[in-house]
Formats: C-alpha cells, structure tokens, sequence
C-alpha cells in the first residue's frame, strides 16, 4: 500500500509515454551506455519472459540467446537508462512468468504468435451490378 503524498512525488519521475507490451513479446530494448567519457546507446533484443512492480518500481526481464549461451537482463520501465522499448512480435503465452524457456534449446524455445485480426470493411455494392 503506498500513501499520496509518495504516489505525487514519483509521479514526476514517470515516463510520459510507455508501450503496452506483455510477456512473450519479442522486444527492442534501446538503452544508455557510458563508457568512459563516451555515451552510446545498444539495443538489447529478445523475449519478455517476466514483468513485476508498478509505479516507479515497475521492471522486466528479457531473454535471449548469444552464441547458444542464455542471456538474461533485467531493465526498469521508467529507468534514464532506457531510451525506448520497441515490440517486434506479439507472443501468445498462457504464463505470467516464462522462465521454462530456460531448459529449452533449438526450435523449443519459440513462442506462438499472437496474429492481431483487423476487421476489414465489406466491399460496397454497386448499384448497376444489384440490378
């Protein structure tokens, strides 16, 4: 439970702009480096296998895979650091969590596609053709 007066503080510090996504989706995640002096920005891809928290402490961890080696990495919403999360594909999952993906390899390891159907407008019917 938190109280107002906390919930108007870190208001301010809220990403005006958040994409919905969920678990499963494959996502683009743009986040700041600092090497040095240097600032850069890498993009980080892969699979939303978890989200928990909300407000400022909302998180999610993404899943993929370098080299047949699993890589994980956990990035917060509203974090300076992220600089934009793209969604590349919409997964159909039936979890909250996906970390069984953790023991599968090859071909096991990929998710269902979620296909957003779109209703498509009915063809008008010509007058000249009804006659």
């Amino acid at each position: 439970m938190s109280s107002p007066l906390l919930d108007l503080v870190e208001k301010s510090y809220l990403k005006p702009e958040v994409p919905v996504f969920h678990v499963g989706d494959t996502v683009d995640v743009r986040c700041r480096i600092v090497e040095g002096g240097k600032e850069r920005i890498q993009t980080f891809n892969g699979t939303v296998i978890a989200r928990k928290g909300r407000n400022i402490n909302e998180s999610f961890k993404v899943r993929r895979i370098v080299a047949n080696q699993g890589v994980e990495r956990t990035f917060m919403v509203h974090s300076p650091n992220v600089v934009a999360i793209t969604i590349k594909r919409r997964g159909r999952v039936r979890r909250a969590k996906l970390y069984y993906l953790r023991d599968r390899i090859g071909k096991a390891r990929k998710l269902r596609e979620l296909r957003v159907h779109t209703k498509k407008a009915a063809a008008p019917v010509l007058e000249s053709a009804a006659v």
